[in-house]
């Protein structure tokens, strides 16, 4: 409790101290992949917090510490959730995220990073949901060690508890949507020269108790792979990513049934930097075993934004997201074509999906216009088919989440979101957005009753 409290005494006070602050460089959504070493010079670190992100504990500053955190309050209005499988009805609820960092750096070679989680639900009927409560434990905790720093080349190793993403985060991700981000114990290998990443990695993911550091990581290697990003030197904004993912799990639900899963998934993505025309390309294929069950799976998708004003104060981006995610096509035939997303971002289709990325055929036309550099609009339409007439449907994290073999009708819904965000600075962000899922025939069938609605609303202070 006395921990509680001392985070909303930083919080109010960060919200005051953030009105009135001269901004750094953005954040990231990796903390850890920020860098303040700029601030050596003795001409920018003058204010409170420029001193707070450059620590230097040695003569010449190769020693330094920097901290950090944020600080999240998030206010959910929800009407038929379940659709009213569950009668659910009204459920109104407050979520809060915490986090602070330390990070600590000893010269261009050793380093230690650190941050601490609390994540609390108040108010949920049935409960917090899985990705919502954590009392507190540790988010990040691991060591580097760089055996290559120069320009156009770096080798390091990583080693510890660690968040990660890659790419467009459809398979590992940080899942900064809901209140508990993903982590990882994993040991990270990764090399970068000129042009070209790669990433080899061994990871224990970490079941989430809801006590105060209670956390425990799974006791078996089961999530491990090769990540590598290419860039053209002919085209400089262009770039392929290849990559080799593996997972075991022991116990995984489908509509198939329940069993052990050894899955591996091969994929190749094409994409450019944001421009006035953004593609991003991705395919997918998963093969491996379900119990004795053979496993073929796979997904294809693309991404595509057309800018209009690019750069300018009044733009507005267009863009179409579609997706094909296999299904299981047949019961006990002795295969699965569930496609599994692993770790999934979950905020791929909208703020709060109710649907996740299996079994699915969606459309996603969407258009966001900003006002000036502070205010921006979003508005979103998802329409969701399955994939498979004989497969149910999932949740975001890609659990499986009802069976659907009962029902002969394809069309899932359409969802409708409206999002308004504020940027005051670039340290506090406010937002509010509405959710509307229109059911259609399937969720009818499988019990489903009522449209949901949800208003939902943020205020996040990073510093």
């Amino acid at each position: 409790m006395l921990f509680r409290y001392l985070f909303l005494a930083l919080f109010f006070f960060f919200i005051h101290f953030s009105l009135f602050s001269q901004s750094l460089p953005p954040f990231k959504g990796l903390r850890f992949d920020e860098d303040y070493t700029f601030l050596k010079k003795d001409s920018v670190k003058k204010k409170f917090y420029r001193k707070l992100k450059y620590v230097p504990l040695n003569k010449n500053g190769s020693a330094y510490l920097s901290f950090g955190g944020e600080l999240r309050q998030e206010f959910d209005a929800y009407n038929n959730e379940d659709w009213g499988i569950r009668k659910l009805g009204h459920n109104n609820f407050h979520l809060q995220r915490y986090n602070l960092h330390a990070d600590l750096h000893l010269g261009k070679q050793f380093r230690i990073f650190s941050q601490l989680r609390s994540a609390l639900e108040n108010g949920r009927k049935d409960g917090p949901r899985p990705i919502d409560q954590d009392n507190m434990n540790i988010q990040n905790l691991f060591v580097e060690y760089n055996f290559l720093y120069a320009a156009n080349e770096k080798l390091y190793v990583r080693f510890g508890r660690q968040e990660m993403f890659y790419g467009s985060q459809r398979l590992i991700a940080v899942r900064d949507g809901p209140n508990l981000r993903f982590a990882f114990d994993a040991a990270r290998i990764s090399y970068n020269k000129n042009n070209v990443t790669l990433d080899a990695l061994a990871a224990s993911d970490i079941k989430v108790n809801t006590g105060i550091f209670d956390n425990k990581r799974s006791k078996e290697i089961n999530l491990w792979g090769l990540y590598s990003t290419i860039n053209f030197k002919r085209m400089p904004n262009t770039s392929i990513d290849l990559y080799y993912l593996g997972i075991h799990r022991a116990n995984t639900k489908y509509e198939e049934g329940t069993g052990e899963e050894t899955r591996h998934s091969a994929g190749l993505r094409l994409w450019n930097k944001p421009s006035v025309f953004t593609y991003n390309f991705e395919a997918i294929i998963q093969w491996g075993k379900f119990n004795s069950d053979n496993i073929l799976a796979w997904t294809a998708s693309s991404d595509i934004e057309y800018t209009i004003n690019y750069k300018k104060r009044y733009a507005t981006l267009l863009g179409l997201k579609t997706d094909v995610i296999s299904g299981d096509g047949q019961l006990n035939d002795g295969k699965l074509g569930a496609f599994n997303a692993l770790y999934p971002k979950t905020g791929y289709f909208g703020f709060d999906p109710q649907i996740g990325p299996a079994n699915l055929i969606d459309v996603h036309p969407y258009i966001i216009q900003s006002v000036n550099e502070k205010i921006f609009f979003q508005l979103d339409a998802l329409m969701y088919w399955r994939y498979s007439l004989l497969d149910g449907i999932y949740r975001p994290g890609g659990a499986f989440y009802l069976p659907g073999n009962s029902s002969k009708n394809r069309y899932i819904g359409t969802v409708y979101l409206g999002q308004a965000t504020y940027e005051f600075n670039s340290f506090l962000t406010a937002d509010v957005g509405m959710q509307y899922f229109n059911i259609g025939k399937f969720i009818n069938d499988i019990g489903g009753k009522h449209s949901a609605l949800l208003i939902n609303t943020r205020l996040i202070l990073k510093f």
